[in-house]
């Protein structure tokens, strides 16, 4: 290689420093794509629960995500590259999470996570992908201590358990019910919750006459509903997910006990199997709803996981389902946003400059310190079928 000047002896310092940066760039080749991203494919992890009593809400959940991935990919994918979900289930045990989010980071090479299921699960998963530096997208979790310690990998969709059981407890207030029982899943889920729901209380002046614990295995919960019976509590919440709710349902009622039920949205997942394995005993919950209801086509987005399930000919159909085709639509959203010259980086930051817009009219708001995006909650009742009514 001849630089300018070398005829005389001189060298023109800069011309020869340009000269080798070219070409050792040419050496090295194009940069590097980011890790997940080809020029057709963005892949995406999860590790969900798809197996014991908690798995209709990994495999709902799963299904939405699938849902709105496959909307994507059916119109040209993002920017031409089309989704691929990989998905491992991990029993609802939070080691199995970290095992399979390790897997999905190292082995699978995936760009981002999406749809983790549960408070320990998450808490189990959110430092691996912290030091990887893999966004954390849409975890159906909503525990307070994960919105209040901001985390610029982790973005939400769903509103929190706060906000669910401020909604529930001040509408007890408000109907003049001021001393309430609880009972929650004896887990890092149910006992974080438990102490948001009697921080809640005491601000409105509503009196937790009594707490009980229950395991998520349970099959028997005549020893809880003797103490809350006895307690003789105005409404009794539920902080509970997954079978364990059918359960403590099925002996309450038996029980005669009369006073009146409230569930986070968590509670029900298949409400028409829960309505028929009861014989109708789910009639008159109340639940918290952080969606709006998938039978109704009244808002744009519900109006087009309607018609995208009915040709994908998909069975599920269920809050949770509609939830995760919310989750990844707005994940697609984010992903549209952050361009062609996609890294993981770009995709944070597209998100926060997101700001307060609305999705097929879901109202959502993200920013530099808010990655929590909706605040929608609703108290809908239950009837004897596992329909939901205002």
């Amino acid at each position: 290689m001849k630089f300018r000047g070398m005829e005389d002896g001189s060298i023109d310092r800069r011309v020869v420093l340009t000269a080798l940066a070219a070409a050792a760039l040419g050496a090295a080749g194009p940069a590097a794509a980011e890790t997940g991203v080809t020029d057709t494919r963005i892949k995406v992890g999860q590790s969900a629960v798809f197996t014991g009593p908690a798995k209709d809400f990994g495999v709902d959940y799963k299904a939405g995500i699938v849902l709105a991935f496959d909307k994507a990919n059916k119109t040209g994918g993002v920017h031409g590259r089309a989704l691929e979900l990989v998905s491992h289930d991990d029993a609802y045990e939070p080691k199995k999470t970290a095992e399979n989010t390790t897997r999905l980071i190292e082995e699978d090479k995936v760009f981002a996570l999406i749809g983790y299921v549960a408070t320990g699960n998450l808490i189990a998963a959110m430092p691996i992908a912290e030091k990887a530096g893999v966004p954390m997208f849409a975890p159906l979790v909503g525990t307070t201590s994960f919105r209040t310690n901001h985390n610029r990998h982790l973005f939400h969709v769903r509103a929190s358990y706060e906000t669910e059981l401020r909604k529930i407890v001040g509408h007890l207030a408000t109907l003049g019910i001021n001393n309430i029982a609880v009972i929650y899943q004896n887990s890092a889920f149910g006992k974080s919750n438990l102490e948001t729901c009697l921080q809640i209380a005491q601000g409105l002046k509503v009196k937790v006459v009594e707490s009980v614990p229950m395991e998520i295995a349970a099959t028997d919960a005549k020893p809880q509903v003797a103490t809350l019976t006895k307690a003789q509590p105005g409404a009794v919440v539920m902080i509970m997910a997954g079978k364990m709710v059918e359960v403590f349902l099925r002996d309450y009622r038996a029980s005669g006990s009369a006073a009146p039920l409230y569930t986070i949205s968590v509670g029900i997942t298949d409400a028409p199997g829960s309505a028929q394995r009861l014989n109708g005993g789910i009639e008159g919950l109340v639940t918290a709803s952080i969606v709006p209801s998938p039978q109704s086509s009244r808002m744009p987005i519900v109006a087009d996981y309607r018609k995208d399930r009915a040709d994908a000919g998909e069975k599920i159909d269920s809050y949770t389902m509609l939830e995760g085709y919310i989750a990844a639509r707005v994940f697609v959203e984010g992903l549209r946003r952050a361009g062609r010259n996609l890294t993981r980086d770009g995709f944070i930051k597209a998100m926060e400059d997101m700001g307060t817009t609305k999705l097929g009219d879901f109202p959502l708001q993200y920013g530099p310190g808010n990655h929590n995006g909706s605040n929608f909650v609703d108290l809908e009742m239950y009837t004897r079928s596992g329909t939901l009514k205002r």
